[in-house]
């Protein structure tokens, strides 16, 4: 895998994250305009919140004030080519653990399946246990996401259990959501299982 870039307290200086399929850098006002084209190819989920072209600028800030308010760590996904392709973070950060969730994460359709997703989980993974020092990285989806509980199962997270009446979907509805985690001894055997996924993309063999 490629290197990373910190310098300082790494929980207060936003990385880039260097893959082969994909650029992980810091989420900035500067990308509107790409997340705004790009929320006009997303298609609409029941169960994900997902910026829209009315909801882009707000989706934005809320996303810049969590990383002010040192809440979150949020990024934008770039090809190789150096076009926005998706978005994901890092939230509900406890430094004191430290860990972190990983979420909010989207990426255009026609990336799906590519390897794409595979390479930005093993970036982020990788600076969260072998940078940050994370004892435990966590994943909350709907019941109703089954793409993504079969995604994070297939890659070692385990299924911790259930959040009943946990929030809402964006339509209203009442959700359910499923706590997966990956903690720092299950590490090594996850990042083997990315790097298998990745090798199915010409991605990064070691």
């Amino acid at each position: 895998m490629a290197g990373m870039s910190t310098s300082g307290d790494p929980w207060r200086q936003m990385p880039v994250l260097h893959g082969r399929l994909v650029r992980l850098e810091p989420l900035s006002r500067g990308h509107l305009p790409d997340i705004l084209a790009a929320a006009a190819a997303l298609e609409a989920l029941p169960f994900a919140a997902l910026p829209t072209p009315g909801t882009a600028q707000s989706w934005l800030d809320a996303a810049l004030a969590a990383l002010d308010q040192e809440r979150a760590l949020p990024f934008a996904v770039l090809d190789r080519d150096g076009a926005l392709v998706g978005s994901s973070r890092f939230y509900d950060i406890d430094r004191s653990l430290p860990k972190a969730s990983i979420g909010y994460t989207w990426y255009l359709p026609g990336v799906r399946g590519s390897g794409v997703n595979s390479e930005c989980k093993l970036l982020l993974l990788q600076y969260a246990f072998e940078v940050l020092g994370c004892h435990r990285i966590a994943f909350e989806t709907s019941t109703l996401n089954t793409v993504s509980r079969r995604a994070l199962a297939a890659i070692g997270a385990r299924e911790e259990g259930i959040l009943r009446r946990h929030k809402r979907h964006p339509d209203g509805t009442l959700r359910d959501t499923v706590v997966f985690s990956i903690i720092d001894s299950e590490w090594p055997d996850v990042r083997e299982r990315l790097l298998a996924r990745l090798a199915r993309h010409g991605g990064p063999q070691a």
